[in-house]
């Protein structure tokens, strides 16, 4: 979505209704430019970007999961991977700006790529709307995958609404991170019928801690001023270098214990915070090179796992 299209979006409903609502005698022609530009800014919140942090590991659990091809286009994986492509976006990233409004007042990330909150009613109606839609996994998924769906609903709301608001409690926002990989348990017990390796579990969940505060890190100085405390601004911008990389050489021992490939290609993650940490690369600008980078390892990763369906 372009800027432009963004700002139509906050503008159509600054918290006092929506065009539909000031509008009623206006006809459906305003009343539809009302619900488009609704459902833009909604999109926009969820972040698309970053659509396949949930929905990537929905895809990496099922090809570990299926032993046959069939197995991967079942119903409960297009399912689980449909809801973690939006709905789940907007439930996790809409709660998260509905409590974070004071505090993105002073984040410039809200200026350019991404949307500022600004009250719109419609936020809090599609966090509870989309949290709901995750009952329309109940007849599909065995309890085990119901189980971690309730994990990342569960974090994904302590993470950042009171009281728990694990995102104000230094480690707390990093370690309930492992929300990230919950889409993958899910997806492998679904197809499986059973609990992911123990190990995986572990290595899956330092990569999305080393992620989160990695993330935040440029969120330091705003977060200062605002006066929250996070894993982040505790450390310091170099010493969260060294945490991620911490939990990111931690993902690879574990991935390469389940096998030495798996650790091979999460070796990326480590080796690039060490350049960006020894280099001149600004993090605001190397923040933005994760979503490609989570797509292409994700990828390899599932590519990895198709070779052993169709050759053993």
């Amino acid at each position: 979505m372009t800027g432009d299209s963004a700002d139509s979006a906050r503008g159509s409903d600054d918290g006092t209704g929506t065009d539909e609502g000031r509008g009623a005698g206006s006809g459906a022609p305003r009343a539809v430019r009302g619900f488009r530009s609704q459902c833009g800014y909604l999109l926009t919140l969820s972040r698309p970007r970053f659509w396949l942090y949930l929905a990537g590991p929905v895809v990496v659990g099922v090809v570990y999961a299926a032993e046959t091809t069939g197995e991967l286009f079942a119903p409960a994986a297009i399912a689980l991977f449909a809801y973690f492509l939006v709905p789940a976006n907007v439930f996790l990233y809409g709660i998260n700006d509905v409590f974070d409004r004071e505090i993105d007042a002073a984040n410039p990330k809200k200026d350019e790529r991404e949307v500022r909150y600004r009250g719109q009613r419609s936020v809090p109606i599609a966090v509870v709307a989309s949290a709901a839609l995750s009952l329309a996994l109940v007849p599909l998924l065995p309890p085990g995958a119901l189980g971690w769906v309730g994990v990342f609903l569960v974090l994904g709301a302590a993470y950042s609404a009171p009281p728990v608001r694990f995102k104000t409690t230094p480690l707390l926002d990093s370690v309930s991170n492992g929300l990230y990989i919950a889409p993958a348990g899910a997806a492998y017990v679904a197809i499986a019928g059973s609990q992911p390796p123990l190990v995986a579990v572990v290595g899956g969940w330092l990569w999305a801690m080393g992620m989160h505060t990695f993330s935040a890190i440029p969120d330091i100085e705003p977060d200062r001023e605002t006066g929250i405390r996070t894993t982040a601004t505790v450390l310091g911008q170099r010493r969260t270098y060294a945490y991620c990389g911490v939990c990111w050489l931690g993902s690879v021992l574990a991935f390469g214990a389940l096998e030495y490939r798996l650790g091979a290609v999460m070796a990326v993650y480590p080796a690039l915070v060490a350049v960006i940490a020894a280099t001149s690369v600004s993090v605001d600008r190397a923040y933005w090179w994760f979503p490609a980078i989570n797509t292409v390892v994700g990828t390899v990763l599932s590519l990895g796992g198709l070779w052993v369906i169709l050759h053993g």
